[in-house]
């Protein structure tokens, strides 16, 4: 039998609304045995059932819910048909050569990603439950990749989160399973990446921008175009490889440059496009001051935020940012703008732009406004799956 977590009254109202996550301080008791990881059923106040979930008495998060059926059993069973859901509708809704496959809670697979980059797999697992089932995952994952005709050469695991911390976990970085290159050739809208899985940022690679870097072609044809945040050169190669007349990307990491530079060479864009190793908020100043100006200005930064107690000092980092972009973009040029902060939310961010557009005295002229790929799905009622913003802007002056 599982131990059964009860709720105190009025607590639980994200979870009855659609969320996974049941909190330390709205748990009343817990009565049997158990084991942290273990799967407890869990009751309203008044003995009312609410469904299956991991529990961990090291995290704030105290239970992440699997099923809200008393009678399901975790088993092989019930992985493979959430695992087998999660691609099949990858396949309806993306380009599957190089996808998220599994993308935590909003697969209802709480606390685990699993991407996959060509014939590669990297897993990232931050909590202690589905941490227990991660062997079986990986293997019942690959059966269903090969009956689709897709061998997959190795699995490499990049738990090396400080998060996982939180969980009472300690950070976990290597191969499951035989080891290989971890240096991974994809393409993704045409554009060839090497992807270093295993010292690369996060998994090795950031798929959720896919379709936002496309939709920067259009405004790249014939346009000198500043890529900041450039990371591995991804909009920078889209917009070279769109007819962009001089591309300039610009990062901090100087692991992220050199691998741009790879990643130009790779495609045929060496001449077209150039990186810099710089603080990009050192150079904006720099080149406002030298009268610089683009016709196209990106900007992809890490999160500001990682936190909801951080969130002002944030708004004021993308407010500079954005400011800076926007004394640098030619009268009728383009920013693309864009955070990955799921504290950040769409409002702030809007806010901060707007109000970055007041202080560089130009107006906006919205092109569009969009989200994180279709592999990273957004579940309503579950506000941490929404955290990508990205926005195109026309800047316009004297009007």
């Amino acid at each position: 039998m599982s131990a059964v977590a009860v709720l105190k009254k009025g607590e639980g109202r994200s979870l009855k609304a659609g969320g996974m996550w049941v909190y330390d301080n709205e748990i009343a008791s817990v009565m049997g045995s158990f084991e942290d990881g273990d799967i407890v059923i869990l009751h309203d106040f008044d003995g009312y059932l609410l469904g299956k979930g991991f529990i961990n008495r090291n995290s704030k998060i105290r239970i992440r819910m699997l099923t809200r059926n008393e009678d399901q059993e975790i088993n092989d069973e019930f992985l493979k048909k959430r695992l087998y859901d999660a691609w099949e509708y990858r396949k309806k809704t993306v380009d599957t050569s190089s996808c998220r496959i599994v993308f935590g809670e909003a697969d209802f697979l709480p606390g685990i990603v699993i991407d996959k980059f060509s014939d590669v797999l990297v897993v990232e697992s931050l909590a202690l439950g589905i941490d227990r089932l991660k062997p079986r995952i990986v293997a019942l994952l690959k059966e269903i990749l090969a009956e689709d005709g897709i061998p997959i050469r190795g699995v490499y695991e990049r738990s090396d989160a400080k998060v996982r911390e939180k969980e009472g976990m300690e950070r976990e970085k290597g191969f499951i399973g035989d080891e290989f290159d971890t240096t991974v050739e994809i393409t993704e809208n045409g554009i060839r990446y090497l992807v270093d899985v295993k010292e690369g940022q996060k998994t090795g690679f950031f798929l959720d921008q896919k379709y936002n870097r496309r939709a920067i072609r259009g405004i790249s044809r014939n346009a000198r175009v500043l890529d900041c945040f450039t990371h591995t050169g991804s909009f920078a190669l889209n917009a070279a490889a769109a007819g962009a007349a001089e591309v300039l990307g610009v990062d901090a990491s100087e692991a992220g440059v050199e691998m741009a530079r790879k990643n130009a060479e790779l495609n045929g864009l060496g001449d077209k496009v150039s990186f810099v190793c710089r603080d990009v908020f050192e150079l904006l100043p720099e080149m406002e001051k030298a009268e610089e100006k683009f016709d196209v200005v990106i900007l992809d930064p890490p999160a500001f935020t990682k936190s909801r107690s951080s969130v002002k000092n944030a708004s004021k980092g993308y407010r500079e940012i954005n400011y800076r972009a926007m004394k640098l973009i030619r009268d009728g040029g383009f920013l693309a703008t864009c955070s990955c902060s799921r504290f950040m939310t769409a409002e702030l961010f809007a806010e901060a732009i707007h109000q970055a557009a007041k202080d560089a005295r130009v107006r906006l002229r919205q092109v569009e406004f969009r989200t994180q790929a279709p592999d990273h799905p957004i579940l309503w009622d579950d506000e941490d799956s929404y955290y990508l913003k990205f926005y195109i802007f026309q800047i316009r002056r004297d009007i």
